[in-house]
């Protein structure tokens, strides 16, 4: 109704003109039937200003106050168009405020914020099984165990499993890395997503024995069946064998690891999967609409007790850890995005700051505009809103175009952030407009409020009297106050960038103990069911490797289970057989499988006794820190350590001592290592090269080589090793660099909104220099006291943000790297550098004031 009314104001304002006409001209013929003979001007008069009544009576239709509102949106865009200038600092200072903003919230709304891409996610727990006793982290659950967990447990709808190896798909002139997931049963039930071609495994698939079946990506449907229609008339060739393509998931299947391409069925009673203590399965379970995590956990502890009372040698040691799919996804990430995002919240701030203080300057020097529209009868209350509305059309178009900034950095942002989960899903949405509209009207309360109240606080004689000519001086306290809050602020995102630089800087001169130079890293396909015949597995290795050393150019080369200086969850209790120690006291260490070679090719000094050999008794090196930490005073050499993990508990030698190497990563200092001599510590180890050139020249050799030794499987993940080094620094490198940017970019926003406050104090109190320099001032007098001026302001914004930036060091203390959170250095060398900006910034403005002509601006005023 309201709609129509608006859309029909035209013809109701003709309406309503008439219907005043009628009434004058009822009550003119009234006069003449009275005899009257000036009816026509009598009538008008008794009838009473038309006018009125006719605004009167469109006060109560709906579209006057929408009329009113474009009415002060037009002079508002008519206002800012006046001063060009003006108009397109603040839409590009708010632009780069809000733009910023927004592609950070964009990271965390993908990131921690939006629900995994999976029907009621929230149900989704991953499962571990560890041992309370033991330092072993939790790990993987055997397939007979998680089936008794599926029965026996009342919180759960269901629970699956899956394991994933990297294998050949053979159907191509060259075979091709393929990975694989094998599912257990209710898998894709428990995700709650069905294939968008074919269909799911049927129960004979999913038996020992039973019909092969494979599903497949929907990436794999495009890139190799080229999006073909009938796909589930096709099958997927790995090895030497064929297998039916039964269905096709869809796009929004985004699997945990999205590089798996093709799913099939495992059975839980073959023979392999008979013992409790192999353990292979990543447990996902999905629980029931109202059961909670705690009634999961309590649950499943007591099913695992039964279990411990019934299967006492492998479950009664046991517990289970259950964690939601999204905690486990995420993991540490938010950190880095919540600092990321408190730093560009500051920076929209000191945007906004920097507006306001422009806004409020614009207001003064309009107090003569302001004065004539109160004398003219206007409200304060409808000056405050033409204020406001010239601030939301400023702030509009700030966010609109801070959105086009966020939607083209977002690209930039996933290429810094990829090491970060989920990060490919950051996406413009209506999430991410919506955020920037929220933005934008905070941003015109935030800079829009206080020139409003304080441009309208002030009387009709008071807004004349300061046009006047007698006014020397004013007072601008409010912008200095905005200038202060810039540049304390500033500092506080300084301090934080300065730390995480020092740090950076610090961890790219740390020396990790093995030289990453000249070394190609790649992994050859395999697959589990090779790990049934171990001694032909390492044979297969070997082989790889005596190969890989008889070409020219290939100086070295080894396995190993972990890539040095990557992080890999390694830390187990070792016992050294022949020491007695306190039985309270846990022996941990990192443990690390390599094959002969791997000390030559990392060049890690070898410091006593020799090198992993090919010998068949198990044997191990450690490092010097074990050596020191644990058998201190003795030489190693001889002794037998005994590693507690599901994979080995056999008792090996300790055959060398080597230097200590940052294995788990370039942030973390050495930590007590146990080398396990094994070239096949899985199917598909990481493969070592070191070559006498540069590592990617010697790729295609190295390709060419293992295809004809090794024709059905494919080579993968080639890249040197320096670039995997680089890779586990990118969450560290995109906190330091966008942290830096921001600082910047808020200590130059804070230099325009000095230079810009300190200007405009200058031109008010043009005429009282003037008289100044006339009655004798020198000029340097003047000089240093506005220099002085600004100084000041930034002397106590540097107090107030070094006193902020104290809490900021201590929220970075567990991201920083031979840096303390209250580093002099970096808290020194940020106040210089504040002080030196802001003298810079006002020293211009100060030189003009000291230039200023007392003879011209007397004649001015």
């Amino acid at each position: 109704m309201r709609l129509r009314t608006v859309l029909r104001r035209r013809q109701l304002d003709k309406d309503l003109q008439a219907e005043l006409a009628f009434h004058v001209e009822m009550k003119e013929e009234k006069l003449r039937r009275e005899g009257d003979s000036d009816a026509e001007s009598r009538a008008r008069r008794l009838f009473g200003n038309r006018t009125r009544f006719y605004e009167q009576c469109r006060e109560v239709w709906t579209f006057v106050s929408i009329e009113r509102g474009l009415s002060q949106l037009r002079y508002a865009i008519r206002s800012l168009s006046k001063n060009p200038s003006f108009t397109l600092t603040v839409i590009l200072t708010l632009a780069l405020g809000i733009g910023s903003n927004s592609a950070v919230f964009s990271a965390i709304n993908a990131v921690l914020l939006r629900p995994l891409p999976f029907p009621q996610a929230d149900q989704l727990m991953m499962l571990d099984q560890f041992n309370p006793q033991a330092k072993t982290p939790p790990g993987p659950v055997a397939p007979l165990r998680l089936e008794d967990w599926n029965k026996m447990n009342s919180s759960f709808q269901s629970i699956t499993g899956y394991y994933t190896e990297d294998v050949s798909e053979t159907s191509g002139v060259l075979p091709e890395k393929l990975t694989r997931a094998w599912v257990a049963p209710r898998f894709f039930q428990v995700w709650a997503i069905a294939p968008a071609q074919g269909r799911l495994f049927t129960d004979d698939e999913q038996r020992s024995g039973g019909p092969r079946a494979a599903i497949v990506s929907h990436n794999y449907w495009e890139r190799t069946l080229g999006s073909d229609p009938q796909a589930t008339n096709r099958q997927v060739r790995i090895g030497s064998t064929s297998i039916p393509i039964v269905g096709v998931m869809p796009s929004s299947f985004l699997f945990l690891d999205r590089k798996v391409d093709v799913w099939t069925p495992t059975s839980v009673d073959s023979p392999a999967a008979q013992s409790r203590e192999a353990t292979w399965f990543n447990t996902i379970g999905r629980l029931k609409p109202r059961a909670t995590v705690e009634q999961a956990r309590a649950d499943l502890s007591t099913v695992q007790a039964q279990l411990g009372e019934q299967y006492p040698k492998t479950d009664a040691a046991l517990a289970v850890r259950i964690r939601p799919l999204k905690e486990v996804t995420v993991a540490d990430a938010g950190r880095s995005l919540w600092l990321l995002f408190a730093s560009v919240t500051l920076l929209l701030l000191i945007a906004c700051t920097n507006i306001a203080g422009l806004m409020v300057a614009r207001t003064a020097d309009r107090e003569q505009e302001m004065s004539v529209r109160f004398s003219l009868g206007a409200s304060r209350a409808s000056v405050m809103m033409q204020l406001l509305t010239e601030a939301f059309v400023l702030a509009l178009a700030g966010s609109i175009v801070g959105l086009l900034v966020a939607t083209g950095t977002s690209g930039y942002l996933r290429a810094l952030a990829q090491g970060l989960p989920r990060i490919e899903e950051v996406r413009l949405d209506w999430t991410l407009v919506g955020y920037s509209m929220i933005c934008a009207v905070g941003a015109t309360l935030l800079f829009g409020l206080f020139p409003a109240l304080r441009g309208t606080r002030q009387g009709i004689a008071t807004s004349l009297a300061r046009t006047g000519r007698g006014q020397v001086s004013a007072r601008r306290s409010l912008q200095w106050l905005l200038v202060g809050i810039q540049v304390s602020l500033s500092v506080t995102l300084l301090v934080g960038a300065g730390l995480l630089l020092r740090s950076f800087q610090l961890l790219g001169r740390a020396s990790p103990g093995f030289d990453p130079s000249h070394v190609l890293t790649f992994r050859v396909s395999g697959n589990w069911a090779e790990t049934m015949d171990m001694a032909r597995l390492r044979r297969r290795m070997d082989g790889i490797l005596d190969s890989l050393q008889a070409l020219p150019g290939v100086e070295a080369a080894a396995t190993a289970l972990a890539l040095p200086g990557v992080d890999f969850p390694s830390f187990r209790d070792v016992r050294i057989i022949e020491v007695q120690t306190d039985p309270n006291q846990k022996l941990t260490a990192s443990t690390r499988h390599v094959s002969s070679g791997y000390f030559e090719t990392m060049r890690i000094p070898l410091l006593s006794g020799e090198a992993c050999s090919t010998d068949a008794k198990p044997m191990v090196l450690v490092n010097r820190i074990f050596a020191e930490m644990y058998l201190a005073g003795r030489m190693p050499l001889g002794y037998h350590i005994e590693v507690s993990a599901n994979r080995f508990t056999e008792a090996a030698e300790i055959r060398g001592v080597v230097a200590n190497a940052r294995e788990q990563g370039l942030s973390q200092e050495a930590v007590p290592t146990v080398y396990r001599c094994d070239s096949a510590p899985n199917p598909s180890p990481a493969f070592l090269v070191r070559t006498s050139q540069e590592p990617l020249s010697m790729a295609e050799v190295i390709r060419r080589k293992i295809h004809e030794i090794e024709p059905e499987r494919s080579v993968y993940e080639v890249l040197p090793l320096v670039d995997h080094l680089d890779m586990t620094l990118s969450e560290n490198r995109l906190r330091t660099i966008l942290l830096t940017f921001f600082a910047l970019t808020a200590v130059s926003l804070t230099c325009v909104g000095l230079y810009g406050t300190l200007s405009y104090f200058v031109k008010m109190r043009r005429r009282e220099v003037g008289l100044r320099i006339a009655l004798g001032a020198f000029r340097r007098e003047i000089l240093w006291q506005f220099l002085l001026k600004g100084l000041t302001v930034s002397a106590l914004g540097c107090v107030v943000g070094l006193c902020l930036a104290v809490g900021l060091g201590q929220s970075l203390a567990g991201m920083l790297y031979g840096v303390s959170p209250l580093d002099p250095a970096t808290f020194i060398g940020v106040l210089v550098l504040v002080l030196i900006t802001g003298a810079l910034s006002s020293i211009l403005p100060a030189v003009r004031a000291a230039c200023v002509d007392p003879m011209k601006v007397l004649r001015e005023e």
